[in-house]
C-alpha cells in the first residue's frame, strides 16, 4: 500500500533548497538583555521583551504569589471552574490602560485575534485587511467565513477602492490591520482608517501587540500615540511582549466585551489564562504607569541602534523598536546572522515565506546598555566585506 505520508520527504527538501527550513533554539536562564544560546552569552536583539519585564523580580514575585493562591492553572474555561478575581482584576487594568469601558483577556494574542473577528464578521460580511497583517488578522478573517479582501500594505487608496466597490454587498465589513508591523516596524495610519471606517460604516480592528507598552504617553499602544483614544474601534493585544507575560485582550465597549463573551469560541472553549500569567501581566500594567522612564529609555535605545546600523545597513522605514536590514537573499541573511552570531550578537535571520524579502530583525529593549550597544557596533565592524556598505543591498 501507498504510504499516505510519503509527501512529506519531499516537501522538507524543498523547504531545505529555498533555505527556509527553520529549527528552535534553546535559551537557557532568565530572559534580559544577555542570554546564553547554545552554551554561548549573546547580547539579545531577538526579543519582544520591548520593557525588559520578562525577567523582572516584582513579576516574578506577583506570578509566585498567584501560583501559591490559586494553583498552577486555572482548570477550565472561564464560563465553567477557570474564572477568578485576578482575570477580573487583571481585564479592569487594560480597560483603564486603553481608556475603554471593558476588556476580555484570553489565553494567548492569537486567540484574541482569531475570537474577535470570528464573533463579529461571518459568512454574510466582508474583511478589509492589510497584505502585512499578522498571521492571527490573516487567520481569523478566513476561519469567520467572510469574503476576505487583502489591500497592498498601507494602501488607503486602495482600501477606499474595495470599499466603494465592495462594501454594499455585505451586511457588516471589518477593516483589519496591525499598529505596529512586526517584520517591518512601521505603523498603521490610524487616524485615517478611523475616518475610512467612518465614513463606509465599517468597523475597525486594530492589533496592538507590539504597541502596548511601548507608544503613548501611558503606554496604552498606537491608539494613544495618535490620540485616537476613545474612538469606536476593536484593539486587540498581547500580554507576552512589552508585558513580560502571556496572554492575549480585546479591550472596547461594554457591549462589544459582553458579545465576545457569549460569541469568540476561542475564549468560550478554552481554559483560562493561568494564575500565574495573569498576575505577572497585572504587575507589569502597573510598572508602566509607576515607571515611564522604562519607555524614555527604550527610545533613546532606539536611536543609538538607528545610529550604528544606517552606517552599515539600508534600513526598512520604522517608527518602533524594531528595525530590519535589508537584504538580498536567504542565504545573505542567514550568512549574517551567523557571523554576527559566532561575534556574540544574537539577531534573527528573516525570510520568506514570513516576509516577501529576506532581512536581520533587531528588536531593541529598554534594557539594553551602552556596553551592548559598543559590541553591537564592534560586531557589525567585523562583518566579511561582502556583507557590508548600502551598495550591497
Amino acid at each position: 500500500m501507498a504510504d499516505p505520508y510519503a509527501w512529506l520527504t519531499p516537501a522538507l527538501k524543498t523547504i531545505h533548497r529555498a533555505q527556509w527550513h527553520r529549527t528552535v533554539q534553546t535559551v537557557a536562564g532568565k530572559a534580559g538583555p544577555v542570554v546564553e544560546l547554545g552554551g554561548q552569552r549573546v547580547i539579545n536583539f531577538a526579543s519582544n521583551d520591548y520593557l525588559g519585564l520578562a525577567g523582572d523580580e516584582r513579576l516574578i514575585t506577583a506570578a509566585i504569589a498567584a501560583t501559591a493562591a490559586y494553583g498552577t492553572g486555572s482548570t477550565g474555561s472561564r464560563l465553567t471552574s477557570g474564572h477568578r478575581q485576578l482575570h477580573q482584576d487583571l481585564e479592569r487594568a487594560i480597560a483603564d490602560l486603553k481608556q475603554t469601558e471593558e476588556a476580555i483577556v484570553f489565553s494567548s494574542g492569537y486567540l484574541a485575534n482569531l475570537g474577535a473577528i470570528a464573533a463579529v464578521v461571518g459568512p454574510r460580511d466582508g474583511v478589509m485587511g492589510d497584505r502585512y497583517n499578522h498571521s492571527s488578522l490573516k487567520m481569523g478573517a478566513k476561519l469567520s467565513g467572510a469574503t476576505v479582501y487583502e489591500f497592498p500594505h498601507g494602501d488607503l487608496a486602495a482600501l477606499t477602492q474595495l470599499l466603494q466597490e465592495h462594501r454594499h454587498q455585505y451586511r457588516r465589513c471589518l477593516i483589519t490591520t496591525d499598529s505596529v508591523f512586526s517584520m517591518d516596524g512601521d505603523l498603521a495610519a490610524v487616524p485615517e482608517l478611523l475616518a475610512i471606517a467612518a465614513q463606509y460604516e465599517a468597523m475597525l480592528l486594530i492589533d496592538e501587540a507590539h504597541g502596548t507598552g511601548v507608544f503613548g504617553p501611558h503606554g496604552a499602544g498606537v491608539v494613544e500615540h495618535f490620540g485616537c483614544t476613545g474612538q469606536p474601534l476593536i484593539q486587540v493585544g498581547t500580554l507576552s511582549k512589552a508585558l513580560g507575560s502571556l496572554g492575549g485582550y480585546v479591550a472596547g465597549s461594554a457591549e462589544l466585551i459582553d458579545f465576545l463573551r457569549n460569541r469568540a469560541p476561542s475564549w468560550i472553549y478554552t481554559t483560562g489564562l493561568s494564575p500565574a500569567d495573569t498576575a505577572a501581566a497585572k504587575e507589569a500594567i502597573a510598572l508602566l504607569h509607576r515607571e515611564p522612564q522604562r519607555r524614555a529609555q527604550l527610545w533613546r535605545n532606539v536611536d543609538t541602534a538607528k545610529q550604528i546600523l544606517s552606517q552599515s545597513f539600508p534600513l526598512l522605514p520604522s517608527a518602533s523598536p524594531i528595525l530590519c536590514a535589508q537584504l538580498h537573499s536567504p542565504a545573505q541573511a542567514l550568512d549574517l546572522a551567523a557571523q554576527l552570531r559566532h561575534g556574540g550578537i544574537w539577531v534573527p535571520a528573516i525570510r520568506p515565506p514570513t516576509v516577501p524579502t529576506s532581512r536581520l530583525r533587531f528588536s531593541i529593549m529598554a534594557s539594553h546598555d551602552a556596553n551592548h550597544f559598543q559590541q553591537l557596533k564592534q560586531g557589525i565592524g567585523s562583518l566579511s566585506p561582502r556583507a557590508k556598505g548600502k551598495e550591497q543591498c
